[in-house]
């Protein structure tokens, strides 16, 4: 089988913790090629996700590695075993990599759980508010590209509303709320958006006010994808030229302590959708 030209993140995350289990073990790469009667070459292409691994040969490695968690076992099991192409992958030669690999993300999430103290978190947003965000980061996008952009973004929000969908908490700031993106039109419709996703019973919208003392997480933008198991789980963070994905352990438990730390702070689910009814009056 060809290496892949470009594995998604979800592939190159199998392959990462396989890599673990077997440094975990105290085997090289060698070994465990031996293991499975493959070259070393084979197994690092599966350890990079460059290369497919099958669920028998996930769980045979973890048998030599002597992993004793059968949830993560079955877990990866069931990663080796999903193929699915998911609606993204129209977008694959359209859109940037990480564009495709934050919805795959989002299918996949148990849970999700979001700070904004910048802007309104992409399932939240309306297509309008889309449109300004990416206009204005990349002002020399043509219509052509610029479009394809507004509309993955808004087929990743039906993650919201298909059946059975994972809990979905976003922590705002108040500045988020107020700050126009566009005209007031588009911020009238953006607050009712919010409003409407925050009555969905899986989805919880948390308000901290601008009069909260101790709030020094003004700066903060977080994106926290649960996994099956905790060992899964992934943070996407965004950045001018670019998006990164963490999942050493020590780096999500610092992001969970985070998001306790500033959920905190919020007003309760009700409260917040007083603030923001308020807004929507003032405006």
């Amino acid at each position: 089988m060809p290496a892949r030209i470009q594995p998604t993140a979800r592939q190159r995350r199998l392959g990462a913790e396989l890599r673990k289990l077997r440094e975990s073990a105290g085997l090289s790469s060698g070994e465990a090629a031996g293991l499975l009667g493959v070259k070393q070459a084979q197994m690092s292409q599966f350890e990079a996700g460059n290369a497919g691994i099958n669920e028998e040969r996930v769980r045979r490695l973890a048998a030599h590695y002597t992993c004793s968690d059968t949830e993560l076992i079955a877990c990866l099991a069931d990663m080796a075993r999903d193929t699915t192409r998911g609606w993204w992958e129209a977008f694959r030669g359209v859109l940037p990599p990480a564009f495709l690999d934050l919805a795959e993300l989002e299918h996949h999430a148990h849970f999700m759980h979001v700070i904004g103290t910048a802007q309104v978190p992409g399932l939240l947003q309306t297509a309008d508010y889309a449109r300004a965000v990416f206009a204005f980061w990349r002002p020399e996008l043509p219509d052509s590209e610029l479009t394809p952009r507004v509309e993955h973004r808004l087929r990743r929000a039906a993650v919201l509303e298909r059946e059975r969908p994972a809990p979905y908490i976003a922590v705002l700031h108040e500045s988020v709320l107020q700050t126009r993106v566009a005209d007031r039109g588009v911020s009238r419709t953006q607050l009712r958006e919010i409003l409407r996703k925050s009555e969905m019973p899986n989805v919880t919208v948390r308000v901290v006010p601008f009069d909260v003392d101790g709030f020094a997480g003004a700066g903060t933008t977080l994106f926290y994808a649960g996994g099956p198991v905790a060992a899964l789980d992934t943070v996407q963070r965004d950045a001018p030229y670019g998006s990164s994905f963490i999942d050493a352990e020590a780096q999500l438990l610092s992001m969970r302590t985070l998001f306790r730390k500033v959920e905190e702070m919020a007003l309760a689910p009700g409260p917040s959708q007083d603030l923001i009814h308020r807004l929507l009056k003032e405006l």
